[in-house]
């Protein structure tokens, strides 16, 4: 049983945000798509990872199988596109690569912002969802609590989560850029989650006097507003209220644009072309990009928040060292019980054939000792215990300890060695 954890996707290191929503997955999506990934004994483990950021699929794998190619194939057919059209933008990590990037994620030293608190929320509720679906097994549940004990090392070591900057302040951050004053400003939020609520409370932290929400589950906007002191506005009337707004963050669960250039248009002329500031941080978009070509409209998505991530990074720099160094680490014991793993049924193996030996040697000897008292009788099977764990102390050692680089040599001389038949991998 020769198993590695294989990733394939594409992330916003390797993708524009134009692309990684070619791929998104919707939460109404991810059972089928699960289904659709897994291909015993070739793949026989998966969780699907898919985020404004990344959409990522993390597999244990027969080492031997190349499964790479099939998992972006399956991929691509899951999102209904051509290979081809994402091809340059689809990466492969296996073995130790794609355990660190697996730990790097959660600690959030993978992210557009380093030190960002959500992705290990949704990482947590991808493996969750996995599990519950029964598509993560042995190695990928060990691989993902793993990650999460690896976060909270990063978080309580290192200054790396004090020093985080979310995704939904650094868009509060790049409006400072635009507007002098918050004060004076009006604010209207597209969608009531996360994204939405970490919005807000930045806002008002910045001194924004006024705050409207619009959600598709109206009882939601009024929940928020609630706690906001804002007003709730009924998602379908959110046209009418976009000329009061001077800013929208969309971040709604829409397939598609919900605010297109035409209706820009008629907000400015509305606002006698008073400037507007937009973040879209949906994936896939909800705003029509075509927005930025119109006078006083400014309009960023998800990938421009990067830029404003780049002035924390330097001073974070030190701190992430730390955090990549216990990463390693733990990248390393992973590796060591995996390996251990493999070898187990390799291990078992050799200790029932070399204890079978023994016994039956221990008998025939027995039965040509009369008059062989209780006692003696305990003490030869002792001794002969005794011999064949000393004998058995080197290999088996060998067979835990070693790097798995080297694993199926090994394994694979053992079983030659000893004359050992063949563990069922089915």
């Amino acid at each position: 049983m020769a198993l590695e954890v294989v990733i394939v996707g594409l992330n916003h290191h390797t993708a524009p945000v134009a692309i990684r929503e070619k791929l998104s997955v919707g939460n109404g999506s991810v059972d089928s798509a699960l289904a659709g990934l897994l291909d015993p004994p070739r793949v026989r483990e998966v969780v699907l990872l898919s985020t404004c950021n990344r959409v990522e699929v993390v597999a244990c794998c027969d080492r031997d199988a190349n499964a790479g190619d099939y998992l972006a194939d399956r991929l691509v057919e899951v999102g209904g596109i051509d290979r081809h059209a994402v091809e340059g933008s689809l990466f492969a990590l296996r073995g130790r690569d794609a355990v660190r990037h697996v730990f790097r994620v959660a600690s959030s030293l993978d992210s557009m912002v380093v030190g960002e608190p959500q992705i290990l929320g949704q990482l947590k509720d991808s493996y969750s969802h996995a599990a519950s679906e029964g598509s993560a097994g042995t190695v990928l549940h060990r691989c993902f609590h793993k990650s999460f004990s690896v976060a909270k090392r990063v978080r309580s070591e290192t200054g790396v989560a004090s020093k985080a900057v979310s995704v939904s302040s650094a868009a509060v951050e790049l409006a400072s850029k635009i507007f002098d004053r918050f004060d004076d400003k009006t604010a209207l939020l597209l969608g009531a989650g996360t994204m939405s609520e970490l919005a807000a409370r930045h806002l008002l932290a910045h001194g924004v006097s006024r705050l409207m929400v619009a959600n598709r589950t109206f009882e939601r906007a009024v929940e928020l507003a609630h706690e906001f002191q804002g007003t709730p506005v009924p998602f379908e009337d959110f046209p009418r209220y976009l000329q009061m707004a001077d800013m929208v963050i969309g971040s709604t669960a829409a397939d598609g644009y919900v605010l297109t250039q035409a209706r820009m248009q008629d907000v400015l002329h509305a606002r006698r072309y008073r400037p507007i500031f937009l973040i879209d941080m949906s994936v896939p978009r909800n705003f029509d990009p075509a927005i930025n070509e119109l006078d006083n409209a400014y309009l960023y998505d998800i990938d421009d928040l990067g830029e404003v991530a780049q002035v924390n990074r330097e001073e974070r720099g030190r701190e992430a060292e730390k955090a990549e160094a216990i990463v390693e680490a733990e990248v390393e014991a992973f590796w060591q019980w995996l390996a251990a793993l493999e070898a187990v049924p390799t291990i078992v193996a050799l200790r029932e054939k070399m204890d079978a030996i023994r016994k039956g040697e221990l008998e025939k000897t027995i039965a040509t000792l009369r008059d062989l008292a209780p006692r003696e009788r305990e003490a030869l099977e002792a001794m002969t215990a005794a011999i064949v764990n000393k004998i058995l102390h080197g290999p088996i050692t060998h067979l835990k300890q070693h790097h798995r680089e080297h694993e199926a040599f090994y394994v694979a001389a053992a079983r030659q060695l000893f004359d050992l038949q063949e563990p069922d991998t089915q």
